[in-house]
């Protein structure tokens, strides 16, 4: 039984045409994945369903649900089909999220108004979603505000919102983006089982063709907003017709080689360690003061770390594991109650003499380049700062300086006088790298900068980053939930769990012989290509 028919879907915004003639059908209980660069289309034809662009997009073609044209329906008929019978799973939670609801009022938002729940119901009802959704403790996170979740515990609390009512048909535009190999496994498991037990039908946007292999039956590849390839799943990935389907695959982490294993430099020095840091969120309440408790949610459980000029460290873990935790306390934006920090040997205090010059030496590039960047500074601006903060070149010479860095990322110099806004994810995330290289620093640590990047892109900034750290001599820490992508550029890796780093090791030994069951888990759920292994 077809549920959704699209007909020559096309969607422009003036001159700029986003989608065009895009067709297909989606049957009941079946998954269609929709892959494609930054910028192919794939969101705007899975808003475009819903009629969810702003008004500047100008949508025509017919889009048939259940046989109501969905082009046509009256507002209060669009909103009863909204989250009721079509729910969505948005890309970036944490734009999505409204900062002032806890997240137990977001998910409860569709129960209430197409199931009329409230009360207890309604509250473990939301609880029951959270813990559909692999939340641990469910309840505490239920009264949580936003930003005290990691980002991929934000996106299973929109899984669970948009599964809330059982909808015929789920839309999941990057549903999997922010999730750590384990999770994203769960959360993969969970739309299957909803398919086989309810028959519900699914579109499945990923730039993970791993992730879209492990549910989806049917592949759109789009390029330019336009349909380049469809077929099988099976097929596509095995005998794909299309160059530009056969540059999507090669980008693939399961079609990049390994890092060959390469020894340091004999006496390399220790350029940064830390032992028994530890980072606890939360006051001391009278409570924990009398029973002896230290109070607070521990994030980060007395962490070791040491790592050499010219080395690769890659940190994995789930979400939630304290990996950025122990980031940010390596450069002094999460505040450590106990341990040390030794940089060039040295101990870095609080208010050391030592401080600037490390803060300089050290420097991080963040997950989320669009939110780590002023909106108000073009790009030329955002990477001059640091310049002028440090005076590190005359002001005369930063304009030049600028230039230099941005041609060092592969930027080109038309895009200096561009906001964030008007940049691609890809782009946004390279003015990010200038701006931390601007200060000439010994160590760069990068927190899941290709998380949110589609393969070609990622496969893009992995060689910048790679060239970068051979031609500076850089030590980087590298953190991900790709362990593709560890073993792509690591050179040794950290296991974390629960705040505590649990194995440590050459990425070859970790990956081929785990010692740590956890370790184990998180490679078995690693999403492959069919007919695919990692690489050896």
């Amino acid at each position: 039984m077809t549920l959704l028919s699209v007909r020559d879907l096309t969607v422009t915004f003036g001159p700029v045409i986003a989608a065009s003639g895009v067709s297909f059908d989606l049957a009941q209980g079946e998954a269609l994945g929709i892959v494609g660069e930054s910028g192919s289309g794939k969101s705007v034809t899975c808003r475009a369903l819903l009629r969810l662009l702003p008004a500047s997009a100008r949508v025509t073609g017919s889009v048939a649900f259940d046989g109501q044209e969905v082009t046509a329906l009256r507002e209060d008929a669009l909103d009863a089909l909204r989250g009721r019978r079509i729910g969505m799973i948005f890309q970036s939670p944490a734009s999505h999220l409204d900062p002032l609801m806890r997240i137990g009022d977001q998910v409860g938002q569709t129960l209430r108004r197409h199931r009329g729940l409230s009360g207890k119901a309604l509250a473990e009802e939301v609880v029951r979603l959270l813990d559909q959704v692999r939340i641990p403790d469910p309840r505490r996170w239920a009264d949580a505000w936003p930003h005290e979740l990691s980002g991929g515990m934000k996106q299973r609390a929109m899984i669970a919102g948009a599964l809330a009512c059982e909808p015929d048909v789920l839309i999941a535009d990057e549903p999997t983006t922010a999730l750590d190999a384990t999770v994203q496994k769960g959360v993969l498991d969970l739309l299957n089982s909803l398919r086989a037990d309810r028959g519900l039908a699914m579109i499945f946007v990923s730039h993970d063709l791993g992730a879209v292999a492990r549910v989806c039956d049917r592949l759109l590849v789009m390029r330019n907003g336009e349909v380049v390839e469809e077929g099988t799943v099976n097929r596509i990935v095995t005998a794909p017709v299309h160059d530009y389907t056969r540059r999507l695959l090669a980008s693939h982490p399961d079609r990049l080689p390994p890092r060959p294993p390469r020894a340091l430099p004999a006496g390399a020095p220790e350029v940064l360690a830390a032992t028994g840091l530890s980072v606890r969120f939360g006051r001391r309440s009278l409570s924990d003061w009398l029973s002896g408790r230290t109070g607070g949610f521990v994030a980060l459980d007395g962490a070791d770390l040491t790592l050499r000029k010219g080395e690769v460290l890659g940190i994995v873990g789930e979400s939630g594991s304290g990996k950025s935790t122990l980031a940010r306390a390596l450069v002094g934006l999460n505040r450590a109650q106990a341990g040390t920090i030794r940089h060039l040997g040295q101990p870095v205090q609080p208010a050391g003499r030592n401080r600037v010059t490390y803060l300089r030496q050290v420097q991080m590039i963040y997950q989320h380049p669009y939110e780590a960047l002023s909106p108000r500074l073009t790009v030329e601006q955002s990477i001059a700062e640091p310049l002028r903060r440090h005076r590190l070149v005359s002001s005369g010479r930063i304009g030049a300086r600028v230039t230099e860095l941005m041609a060092e990322v592969d930027l080109s110099p038309d895009l200096g006088t561009r906001l964030p806004w008007e940049l691609s994810g890809g782009q946004c995330q390279r003015v990010a790298i200038a701006r931390a290289l601007a200060l000439e620093p010994a160590v760069l640590i990068a927190d899941e900068v290709t998380s949110a990047l589609d393969v070609t892109l990622q496969a893009q900034v992995l060689d910048l980053l790679s060239r970068l750290q051979a031609e500076r001599g850089l030590s980087m820490i590298f953190i991900s939930h790709d362990l593709g992508v560890i073993r792509r550029l690591c050179d040794r890796v950290m296991v974390m769990r629960a705040g505590q780093i649990v194995e440590t090791g050459q990425v070859a030994q970790v990956f081929d012989t785990p010692r740590q069951g956890y370790t184990r888990e998180l490679i078995a759920a690693i999403p492959h290509l069919p007919g695919a292994e990692a690489p050896a």
